[in-house]
């Protein structure tokens, strides 16, 4: 008999459709969905993270969205408990539990584990705070790329991963990268994974559609409110795709024009990131998106899960 996989895994690069795919085969399958989308899980912010609708979930159950505070700092070990705690009570309740996202290091965590507390200390850390205000990050960013040079995940402004990099060599005498490494052996689950693709032309069309209909959408009125309410610029939250730059217009910085246009090209550059990442697994089923609709391509992944189900009758 063919065993039926721990999971089922939607991704592929952002603007692709994952989520609506996900939801209707949740709805097929009798199950629910978890996210693992890294900006999707913060409250008050909804237009710029794509986060779906009510009337898009179809009454589907649909985790690990809209459930943390801006100003907490949610981080790769709480995605991992969190959704390793929703699946052990789907399972248990015979479901095939949908893990939806693109968020690679969450994936990745998920399937193949992640290296526990031996790699943190509060005085390394505070050491660390201390010099990026006297350095700058600029100084701890080069520092990383002369340490770690494998880390090209890791952007130049991405200060949380910057810092927990450094922390890691520093603590151990080991580049983050190489322990990372060491758990990509043998996965925690086993899965199924599909990943959407376009042609580049008609991926980098759908980024710009998406960011053109989160304008339209009221992506400017909900910068504007969140930043009335009073929550911080430097929040976890404000660092999705397109809230810098709809700042930067409030604050007279930058014509909305090149706002628009800078989300865009920032936009396209993830998605080549997340693509070279998925290239990278091998288990990864590629799904061609391009001309399909939802249904069809529903169709197409129950059509390879069919051996499964067939041979659980």
């Amino acid at each position: 008999m063919t065993q039926l996989p721990d999971l089922l895994v939607i991704s592929g690069p952002t603007a692709t459709g994952k989520t609506a795919l996900a939801v209707e085969l949740a709805r097929r399958l009798k199950t629910e969905v978890i996210s693992a989308d890294s900006m999707q899980v913060y409250q008050h912010l909804t237009i710029g993270t794509a986060k779906p609708k009510p009337e898009e979930l179809q009454g589907v159950a649909y985790h690990l969205i809209d459930c943390v505070s801006p100003d907490y700092q949610y981080n790769l070990g709480d995605f991992v408990r969190d959704a390793d705690q929703l699946i052990a009570r789907m399972r248990a309740e015979g479901k095939l539990p949908i893990v939806c996202g693109g968020t690679c290091m969450y994936l990745k965590g998920l399937l193949y584990g992640i290296f526990g507390e031996a790699s943190r200390d509060e005085n390394v850390r505070a050491w660390l705070k201390e010099r990026l205000q006297k350095e700058g990050l600029s100084t701890l960013y080069e520092e990383l790329r002369r340490v770690d040079p494998a880390a090209t995940h890791i952007t130049p402004n991405d200060k949380q991963r910057i810092l927990r990099a450094l922390e890691v060599f520093y603590i151990t005498g080991k580049p983050i990268t190489a322990l990372q490494q060491q758990h990509r052996g043998e996965p925690r689950y086993s899965y199924r994974m599909f990943v959407l693709s376009y042609p580049r032309a008609e991926l980098y069309q759908r980024i710009e559609q998406r960011v053109d209909q989160m304008i339209e959408e009221g992506l400017i009125q909900e910068v504007q409110s969140y930043l009335r309410a009073g929550f911080a610029r430097e929040n976890p939250a404000i660092r999705a795709l397109g809230y810098a730059e709809i700042i930067a217009y409030l604050e007279g910085k930058m014509p909305l024009e090149q706002a628009i246009a800078e989300m865009k090209k920032k936009t396209r550059h993830f998605a080549k990131r997340q693509l070279t990442w998925l290239r990278a697994l091998p288990a990864a089923e590629w799904v061609d998106a391009s001309g399909r609709s939802t249904s069809e391509l529903a169709d197409d992944i129950m059509g390879r899960l069919r051996q499964f189900f067939c041979s659980k009758k």
